[in-house]
């Protein structure tokens, strides 16, 4: 009994220690680079956020992101050189750049949404919607727990 409550909760720290988040990641990495989009994981998150919504503050897609500032500001500046995405000045206040998607930006949104889907079709195979439905309200539960 014990031991089973070992591995139980080792288990439960190497799901909620993003090691399931990397496995998924790394397979989306994989799955892009197979449909030859040159993209990643991280820079795809800012992208889904600025397809719903373009033109936000580098602020908004932290807190959307769950970035930091610095993070972001690295990830936006590589995703200008990789022309996905552009700053041009806030009109309302010049402190602040409004992100915004360039064509190259907008035109990757179909085939990687399709990527996207797929690598989660391959990670979910398998679950039933009850399955899901539990895991998605427990980690629901321990996020509202540790969220600061």
């Amino acid at each position: 009994m014990g031991e089973q409550f070992n591995f139980d909760i080792r288990l439960i720290f190497a799901i909620l220690n993003g090691k399931v988040s990397a496995a998924i990641n790394r397979k989306l990495y994989r799955n892009f680079r197979q449909y030859n989009i040159d993209i990643t994981p991280e820079q795809w998150t800012v992208l889904l956020y600025l397809w719903e919504k373009d033109g936000v503050t580098q602020q908004e897609l932290c807190n959307a992101t769950f970035k930091d500032k610095p993070s972001m500001t690295r990830l936006i500046d590589n995703m200008e050189r990789l022309n996905l995405v552009v700053r041009i000045a806030n009109k309302v206040d010049r402190r602040t750049n409004l992100i915004h998607l360039t064509k190259r930006g907008r035109d990757l949104e179909e085939m990687s949404r399709f990527v996207a889907n797929k690598t989660l079709k391959e990670a979910l195979q398998g679950l039933t919607i009850e399955e899901l439905s539990i895991s998605q309200e427990v980690l629901r539960k321990v996020f509202t727990n540790t969220k600061d």
